[in-house]
C-alpha cells in the first residue's frame, strides 16, 4: 500500500489538492483520510487560549489512533475512521469503515510533525501558500461550511492559528520530499502519474471499500 501525507497551513487547500489527485485517477483503490476525523474527541483543555479550545496545537490529536489506522493500512487491514463534528467541535459516536487499499492520501495540517508518521509516508508533500492567501480561504469556509463568525474567525486567527502555524506547522515543510505553490496542478498531475503507475504494477484487493 502506498501512502501519501499531505501537509499544510489552513487554507492551504490540502483537500482541494488531494481531490485533484483522486479525480484525475478514478480508482476505487485510491482514498482520501482526514486527520481532522483524528482530533481528540473533545478539545484539550490545558491547551485553552482565552477561555476557547486550540485545535491548532499537535496535542489536540489523537496521534495513537491515527498511527495505529494507518500502519492497518499499511498491512492490508480495514479501519474505522471516527467522524468529527465541526459545529460542537467534537468527536461523534459514528465510525466509518475504510480499506483495505492500495493508494491512501492522508492531508491535515499536521500530517508531517509525528515522526513514526513521517516514517509510514511513501511520499510527503508540503503545500506552501502565502498567509493572506490562507486566511481569506479559511475565512469563506468556515462562514460557509462551519457555522463560523467573521468575529469567531479573526479571533481564532490571531490566538492560535497564526502563532501555531509560525511555531509547530512552518518548521514541518523541512520533511516534505514535494513543496507545493498556490498553482498545483502541476504537482497534482505527476502525483497522479505515480498513483496510476503504481495501480498498474500491483494487484487488485479484492473486497475494498471506503
Amino acid at each position: 500500500m502506498y501512502l501519501v501525507g499531505i501537509a499544510g497551513g489552513s487554507g492551504s487547500g490540502k483537500t482541494t489538492f488531494a481531490k485533484k489527485i483522486i479525480q484525475r485517477v478514478q480508482h476505487p483503490n485510491v482514498i482520501l483520510l482526514s486527520q481532522d476525523s483524528y482530533y481528540l474527541p473533545s478539545p484539550a483543555a490545558h491547551l485553552k487560549v482565552h477561555g476557547e479550545a486550540n485545535f491548532d496545537h499537535p496535542e489536540s490529536f489523537d496521534w495513537p489512533l491515527l498511527r495505529d489506522h494507518l500502519t492497518k493500512l499499511k498491512a492490508g487491514e480495514p479501519i474505522a475512521v471516527p467522524v468529527y463534528d465541526y459545529k460542537t467541535s467534537s468527536r461523534t459516536s459514528e465510525v466509518q469503515t475504510t480499506g483495505p487499499c492500495q493508494v491512501v492520501l492522508l492531508e491535515g495540517i499536521f500530517t508531517l510533525w509525528d515522526e513514526p508518521l513521517r516514517d509510514l509516508f511513501d511520499l510527503k508533500i508540503y503545500l506552501h501558500v502565502e498567509a493572506d492567501i490562507r486566511f481569506i480561504r479559511r475565512l469563506h469556509r468556515d462562514v460557509k461550511d462551519r457555522g463560523r463568525t467573521h468575529d469567531e474567525i479573526i479571533r481564532r486567527y490571531y490566538d492560535t492559528v497564526r502563532p501555531m502555524h509560525q511555531l509547530f506547522l512552518e518548521p514541518t515543510r523541512k520533511y516534505a520530499d514535494v513543496i507545493v505553490g498556490e498553482e498545483s496542478d502541476l504537482a497534482a498531475d505527476l502525483v497522479t502519474a505515480r498513483v496510476r503507475e503504481l495501480l498498474t504494477r500491483e494487484t487488485p484487493l479484492k473486497g475494498s471499500h471506503t
